[in-house]
C-alpha cells in the first residue's frame, strides 16, 4: 500500500499522533531494519502515550488546583509534624480507590493547601477526576446554581468527582442552607468518593463551626471515621521563608 493513502486514512480516523509518528518513520532509514510488528508497536505506543498526556492535561485543567504542587516535591525538612510515612502511603492514591478521606489541619502558612493540591495532582496523574474548591466558594456556587438553573448539573459534577478538595473548612460561619447543602454533598460522597479537607481548626472544633449539633453529628459521621489525618504544627513556612530571605539579603 502506498504511504500517502495510509496517511490520509490515519488523519480520517483522527489518529493524529500515529500519523505524525509514521511520517517520522518514513524519514528514518534505519527503520527498515525493524520488523513490521516492531514498527507497528512504535506507532501504537506513540498514539497511546500522546492520548494519555492529553487526558492528563485535561484532568489537571478541570481540577482547578490552586497551587502547582506534586508529592515528589514535598519538603520534609521543615519542622511541622508532617508524617512522611503516611504521605508515602497516600501517594499511590489507593485511599481514593478505598473511598477514604484525608484531613489536613494546622495553623496558617503551614502548607495545607499545597499538600492538598499535591495529592490532587497525583490523583490526576493516576487517571482520577479531581476538583479543588474553597468551601465558602462551593457553598456560594450551590446557592447561585439553585437560582440560575445549574444546580442539577453542578450536583452531577460533584457526584462524579473522585477527589473533592475542600479548602478553608470552618473559616466562615454556616447558615441553615449551608449546613443542609454541605450535609447532602457529604451524604452523596459517603462510601462512594474521596474528599480532602483542609482547616485551621482541629477536627474536634468542627462541630462548633458547623453550628447545629444534630446536623454536625450526622455530617461528621460521614467524614471522620474513614479519614487519614495530617496534623500539622509549627511556624508558618511563609514567615520562615521571608525571614531567611531577609537574612540572606542583609549578609
Amino acid at each position: 500500500m502506498l504511504p500517502h493513502p495510509t496517511l490520509a486514512k490515519l488523519q480520517h480516523l483522527k489518529l493524529t499522533d500515529m500519523y505524525q509518528a509514521l511520517i517520522e518513520q518514513m524519514h528514518m532509514p534505519d527503520m527498515d531494519a525493524l520488523a513490521f510488528e516492531e514498527r507497528l508497536g512504535l506507532l501504537v505506543d506513540r498514539e497511546m502515550t500522546e492520548r494519555d498526556q492529553r487526558r492528563r492535561k485535561t484532568r489537571l485543567q478541570r481540577a482547578q488546583l490552586r497551587l502547582s504542587a506534586c508529592v515528589e516535591d514535598i519538603d520534609y525538612r521543615h519542622p511541622r509534624g508532617l508524617d512522611q510515612a503516611l504521605m508515602t502511603k497516600l501517594a499511590p492514591c489507593q485511599w481514593v480507590q478505598e473511598r477514604h478521606n484525608v484531613f489536613i489541619t494546622g495553623p496558617t502558612g503551614i502548607g495545607k493547601p499545597w499538600l492538598a493540591c499535591a495529592l490532587g495532582q497525583k490523583a490526576c496523574r493516576e487517571g482520577l477526576r479531581v476538583l479543588y474548591l474553597r468551601l465558602p466558594r462551593l457553598l456560594q456556587e450551590l446557592s447561585i446554581a439553585k437560582g440560575d438553573g445549574r444546580y442539577v448539573r453542578l450536583l452531577k459534577t460533584l457526584a462524579k468527582t473522585d477527589v473533592l478538595i475542600l479548602d478553608d473548612w470552618g473559616l466562615s460561619a454556616l447558615h441553615d442552607d449551608n449546613r443542609r447543602d454541605l450535609f447532602e454533598r457529604m451524604e452523596d460522597r459517603y462510601d462512594t468518593r474521596a474528599t480532602i479537607v483542609t482547616s485551621q481548626f482541629p477536627v474536634e472544633h468542627w462541630y462548633e463551626a458547623i453550628g447545629d449539633p444534630t446536623l454536625a453529628d450526622a455530617l461528621l459521621d460521614r467524614l471522620v471515621h474513614n479519614a487519614y489525618k495530617l496534623l500539622l504544627k509549627g511556624e508558618s513556612m511563609r514567615k520562615q521563608k521571608a525571614r531567611l530571605t531577609t537574612e540572606a539579603a542583609s549578609e
